[in-house]
């Protein structure tokens, strides 16, 4: 699951497909003489017409662009970044763009040509209506975007997609990540260096993890990153130690994407860090919308359970003798309880609502939870009866079991 993003390359080859396409169809379509004949010139300057009319939805993306960020960041969270990276986006763009080339293009090439095909404008129109078909997609994906339960089931999704993928294992309570199998322990000489950040302050998003196996392979050697994809390193921050060798810091960086915010790609955490954003804004008190803080708490008890009885140690990888080469460091399941939980079981003390949820979800999660890892969730349970039983003592009841 560690690659490089391929979005931006997919984003720039589908726009140059869309205008050299709208080149070509512009400069063949008028030496056809399929069906009726009409008028060159007045064919000329529909197409005119419909080329600038068209490339006018450019504007409109991009405003429709502002405002959904704009406002996902002002309600929801600023790193709520979904219609930006929405596919529907970039191809309504690029569409829109073939559109408006080929209708240049065409109308230039009809030069002094007294008819040509009817079939030339009639090209025109079903473009430009699968252009406006676009349009209203955009449209579409924009009003959700800008809906609290869609933008929640969003997170949840992605989360959903991304975890599949990276806990596969079952929890098993006697393994430990310390004690690897025989024949499997780091690989090297037992001499480390470490490798440290030179360039300015930046978030790790993706580490190429085949990349750098190879590249430690090549030179028996081991290598442990001190960063997580997700956290932001600054100069002089230790990045990776490597045992068994010396790799200068231009190779890790070769294998490294950075980038100014977090994604989803190799950052497990940021759904938490999302939903747990929603609710602090919901219980501040500028907004007081703890009804919003429940709803983003229903996701982050939906998460936890799904993490609960899973294996979260998976930031080993080895080569294809059963050496360990690369090391990552993963979140573990005290580090997503802290999480989705600690920043919110402060900010609801002030919300008998908001602690109520917090209370319910601490403790369907502590019966479902393996017994290994119920001390943290039991910790923040009897936390949150104690802080109910003391700032609500007329509406609060207790669960029968918090401990």
């Amino acid at each position: 699951m560690f690659q490089r993003p391929t979005r931006a390359m997919r984003r720039d080859v589908t726009q140059l497909i869309c205008a050299l396409g709208g080149l070509a169809l512009g400069l063949v379509a008028p030496m056809a003489d399929v069906g009726p004949l009409v008028e060159a010139s007045r064919v000329a300057t529909m197409l005119f017409t419909v080329g600038f009319g068209v490339i006018s939805l450019v504007s409109i993306i991009y405003s429709m662009l502002f405002l959904v960020v704009q406002f996902s960041a002002s309600t929801f969270t600023p790193r709520l970044a979904f219609f930006r990276d929405e596919p529907i986006v970039w191809r309504a763009f690029a569409f829109a763009v073939g559109v408006f080339v080929f209708c240049v293009v065409a109308g230039l090439a009809i030069g002094a040509r007294d008819q040509v095909s009817a079939l030339l404008p009639c090209a025109a129109m079903v473009l430009t209506l699968v252009a406006l078909t676009l349009m209203r997609s955009l449209q579409t994906k924009a009003f959700d975007s800008i809906q609290l339960a869609h933008s929640l089931t969003a997170i949840a999704a992605r989360a959903h997609l991304s975890y599949d993928g990276l806990y596969v294992r079952p929890y098993a309570p006697g393994r430990t990540a310390a004690a690897p199998a025989p024949g499997t322990g780091p690989a090297g000489n037992g001499t480390t260096s470490t490798v440290r950040w030179s360039g300015p302050a930046t978030v790790i998003q993706q580490i190429d993890v085949p990349v750098l196996v190879a590249v430690a392979q090549r030179h028996d050697c081991a290598i442990d990153f001190r960063v997580t994809p997700g956290r932001t390193v600054s100069r002089g921050m230790a990045l990776a130690e490597v045992t068994g060798a010396e790799l200068p810091e231009e190779v890790l960086r070769e294998a490294v994407v950075t980038g100014v915010e977090r994604t989803f790609d190799q950052d497990p955490e940021l759904p938490f860090r999302l939903l747990v954003d929603i609710a602090l804004r919901a219980l501040s008190p500028a907004v007081h919308d703890p009804a919003t803080a429940v709803e983003s708490m229903d996701r982050l008890e939906d998460l936890l359970t799904r993490l609960a009885d899973r294996e979260l140690d998976f930031g080993r990888f080895a080569d294809g003798a059963g050496r360990v080469r690369v090391t990552v460091p993963v979140p573990d399941w005290e580090q997503y309880v802290r999480t989705a939980c600690d920043d919110i079981a402060v900010a609801a003390a002030g919300s008998p609502m908001a602690l109520r949820r917090l209370r319910d979800l601490l403790g369907r999660l502590l019966e479902r939870s393996p017994e290994d890892r119920r001390a943290v969730v039991r910790e923040r349970l009897a936390w949150a009866e104690r802080t109910g039983s003391a700032a609500y003592p007329l509406i609060w009841t207790p669960r029968e079991e918090c401990s």
